[in-house]
């Protein structure tokens, strides 16, 4: 049995769960969000919170257990707390500023990138280098905050580029000569 997949999902105040044949909707006050669940695996509502059963043993059974309790236990957190993803700039003369739902990005580029917000997602900008990316579905959070980090990837001679909040980037030594003489 799943040790993530056999626990309870708590339905909060506020938030509704609609459990349709092979559709899961969650309603808060941030949003509404679906799922599309698996055969494999039968969602219900008992005591409220949400169950979640596999139908035989196999192992596709078993990996969409966890996987299908997780997706929805993802879905009553985004629908009440939402989700945040935060990206740092560095580099001389790299900077972001917002202009209405578009981000504007000095990158070292001979031109300016502009990023759109796509549906569902805002984002917060602190300061000249710092990104935060928020929305109520987690996936597409991390999607957003991934391309705009492929903007332009911390490289590792100088560590110049966008990265997460709190990444470490491993930097090279330069050329060997260089490092050897005095």
């Amino acid at each position: 049995m799943s040790r993530i997949g056999k626990l309870p999902i708590a339905i909060p105040n506020g938030v509704t769960v609609d459990v349709a044949e092979t559709v899961v909707r969650v309603k808060g006050p941030k949003g509404e969000l679906e799922q599309r669940i698996l055969p494999l695996v039968s969602v219900s509502q008992r005591d409220g919170s949400v169950v979640v059963e596999r139908r035989g043993d196999e192992k596709p059974s078993r990996a969409a257990h966890g996987l299908t309790r997780t997706l929805i236990m993802n879905m009553v957190e985004g629908v009440t707390k939402g989700f945040r993803k935060s990206l740092e700039i560095q580099g001389v003369g790299y900077r972001v500023a917002k202009a209405g739902e578009r981000l504007n990005l000095t990158l070292g580029y001979s031109h300016p990138v502009s990023y759109a917000a796509p549906a569902g997602i805002t984002f917060a900008v602190e300061g000249t280098n710092r990104i935060h990316v928020e929305g109520v579905d987690k996936q597409r959070v991390g999607q957003v905050a991934a391309e705009i980090r492929k903007l332009r990837p911390p490289e590792p001679y100088k560590g110049k580029g966008i990265r997460y909040e709190g990444e470490v980037v491993r930097k090279k030594l330069g050329k060997a000569g260089k490092a050897g003489k005095k």
